[in-house]
């Protein structure tokens, strides 16, 4: 049998020696106490302000990526060019002397359209989308196609709707859509030199509304990165007619042109204009949108016209 170890002796009940140990084992144990107490307040503290920030940058649209923005909300810009080298994207598709880029770039422009222009324009997407709505956070409305967002699908509102339409939509509002159509085209002929006759619209060219609703199918995953001419090989340039606010309307759903090492982005505000050849010199990008419903029009342009679309027509 193993010898078994004998504690030490206990001293009797009332001794002066047991009375001597405890207030300096009292002290031993309190010691440390207090320290884990401030260590855990200040450890408390300095999570709740961390996640106070994390969760005010990400309100304000925040992407720690972002290096440099092109465009603030609170600027009115005239215009604002910067020229980038051409990707060989074009060199795989048929060239159109006069057209297709040779020079490359991306622009952001205040003063095409006016924001009353752009509200009523707005007017047109809002009307349309109310027909229907993707149960995801991006809806899509294509007044030449017809396509609507409805649920997780689209439908042709035209032939879903019928003569209905004609009590949603104006012949003024076919026409203002045209007639900004019209000035975003010659906006980006004169900023890349070369004729608006040589300049097609083309497909897809639509509205989007993006608010902070859960994503349900792909349709609805919008913030990938991505590049136009790889995505729509009809693509030569692309534009985008802001028809919000960033941080008065929504926050996040910021336009990011995605470069190595540094990200520069575009902030809405309703009748910005922002445009660019649409190679992948112009990776981007749409932050994920945090609250509120960020409006806009995509505005496509090709060179080739054998992929030239017709403006929407009332009937």
């Amino acid at each position: 049998m193993a010898p078994q170890r004998r504690g030490a002796p206990k001293a009797p009940e009332g001794s002066g020696a047991a009375e001597r140990r405890r207030p300096s084992s009292t002290k031993s144990v309190r010691a440390p106490r207090e320290v884990q107490r401030k260590w855990l307040r200040t450890s408390v503290l300095g999570a709740c302000a961390v996640l106070a920030g994390l969760l005010l940058w990400s309100s304000m649209g925040g992407d720690d990526g972002v290096t440099e923005v092109l465009a603030h909300r609170g600027e009115i810009l005239p215009g604002r060019f910067i020229e980038v080298p051409c990707s060989e994207d074009y060199d795989s598709h048929r060239r159109f002397e006069g057209c297709s880029p040779r020079k490359c770039g991306r622009g952001i422009t205040d003063t095409v359209i006016t924001r009353d222009e752009a509200q009523r324009i707005r007017s047109i997407a809002e009307k349309g989308l109310s027909l229907g709505g993707s149960d995801g956070g991006a809806s899509i409305l294509d007044l030449h196609s017809g396509a609507l967002s409805v649920g997780k699908h689209f439908v042709n509102l035209y032939r879903y709707f019928g003569d209905k339409i004609q009590t949603v939509f104006s012949e003024e509002d076919f026409r203002l859509y045209r007639d900004v159509r019209q000035k975003v085209q010659l906006t980006i002929a004169q900023a890349f030199g070369i004729s608006a006759s040589s300049l097609y619209l083309t497909k897809p060219t639509f509205f989007s509304r993006i608010n902070s609703t859960e994503a349900r199918t792909a349709h609805d995953e919008y913030w990938h990165a991505h590049v136009d001419k790889v995505t729509y090989g009809s693509f030569d340039y692309t534009s985008l007619l802001y028809l919000s606010d960033y941080l008065d309307d929504f926050g996040g759903g910021r336009f990011v042109f995605m470069e190595e090492g540094a990200n520069r982005t575009v902030e809405p505000r309703a009748g910005r204009v922002s445009f660019f050849t649409s190679g992948s010199e112009n990776l981007h990008r749409v932050e994920k949108v945090q609250w509120g419903t960020r409006y806009a029009v995509t505005i496509a342009f090709t060179c080739n016209p054998d992929h030239g679309i017709a403006d929407p027509v009332f009937t």
